[in-house]
């Protein structure tokens, strides 16, 4: 799911290709995208960019007449930028034709979750924020009473947009290696030096790749947006050797999610339990890596 330094590089070469132009039209071709019927969709035609915005994961296009169109991209939704007009295909879900040029968004896979919503004013823009504290506009003390406002996990906690704005599965792996926190370890039990590491390695990881999203963009529209990228330190590195100490990279499964964390750097060594195998394991779930190892070779 296109996570903060994605939607910030979409927004940004947005701004610089349809801010102050106007949308002549848009076309839907799935019945699943869009998802209000009031203001219709039709009344965003002519209409000219005044503004755009990120809310949270979403990317909202502020049009004239105090309307908006809200794009959740959800996990496989892409966007694709082409100079001039585009040929009508069924691998595009939506398609926005502005003056200069045509935005498209297509989806991977079956199962369709991106959504369009067309909204009229702010308040009915911010009925669709999920209300996450936005990380580069808070101190240290909200962000802490934020995280320990409940006793869940660090990784549920980062990745719930109900608490943080804009950050996922990827970038909270990304984030909770670069603290040197455990996954698992519960926001009730940390303590201030580990809240203020978790602060801090929130908003450099979230900067640095924004700015690396920004350089790779400078020239062209992104059209790499992935949660892998083979930069990234942990997430999607299973079995692969972490970059700071050169222990495989373990995970863990769960729904259609994973968690990729460092045993030596984060959990002291220990490996986390895998909800499905150590329920197959028990007793016999291994406790380190070392442990882990011999029971392959076993």
């Amino acid at each position: 799911m296109p996570e903060y330094p994605d939607v910030v590089a979409y927004i940004e070469a947005l701004e610089q290709r349809v801010l102050n132009r106007k949308l002549l039209r848009v076309l839907i071709s799935s019945p699943f995208l869009l998802r209000t019927a009031v203001p219709p969709v039709s009344s965003v035609t002519g209409k000219r960019v005044l503004q755009l915005r990120r809310l949270g994961k979403r990317i909202c296009f502020g049009l004239e007449d105090d309307l908006w169109l809200v794009l959740h991209l959800m996990i496989a939704g892409r966007l694709h930028w082409r100079d001039g007009k585009v040929k009508p295909s069924r691998i595009n879900l939506a398609t926005f034709e502005f003056e200069n040029g045509t935005l498209t968004l297509t989806e991977a896979g079956s199962r369709k979750r991106a959504w369009l919503r067309v909204v009229s004013g702010e308040e009915a823009l911010k009925d669709l924020d999920p209300g996450g504290l936005e990380i580069f506009e808070t101190s240290l003390e909200r962000f802490a009473e934020v995280l320990q406002s409940a006793n869940h996990t660090l990784k549920r906690a980062l990745s719930d947009p109900r608490l943080f704005s804009g950050i996922g599965n990827a970038y909270s792996d990304e984030i909770l290696f670069a603290a040197r926190l455990s996954p698992f370890a519960l926001t009730q039990k940390l303590d201030g030096g580990e809240i203020k590491r978790l602060f801090d390695a929130t908003k450099k990881t979230l900067t640095e790749w924004s700015e690396r999203f920004r350089v790779e963009s400078t020239e062209s529209f992104p059209e790499k947006v992935t949660a892998f990228r083979p930069e990234m330190a942990v997430h999607g590195k299973y079995k692969e050797p972490c970059p700071r100490c050169g222990t495989k990279i373990q995970r863990i499964r769960y729904a259609s999610n994973e968690t990729n964390y460092c045993p030596n750097c984060q959990t002291g060594g220990r490996l986390l339990a895998d909800r499905s195998l150590s329920l197959l394991l028990k007793k016999d779930w291994p406790k380190t890596p070392e442990e882990l190892e011999e029971m392959k070779r076993g």
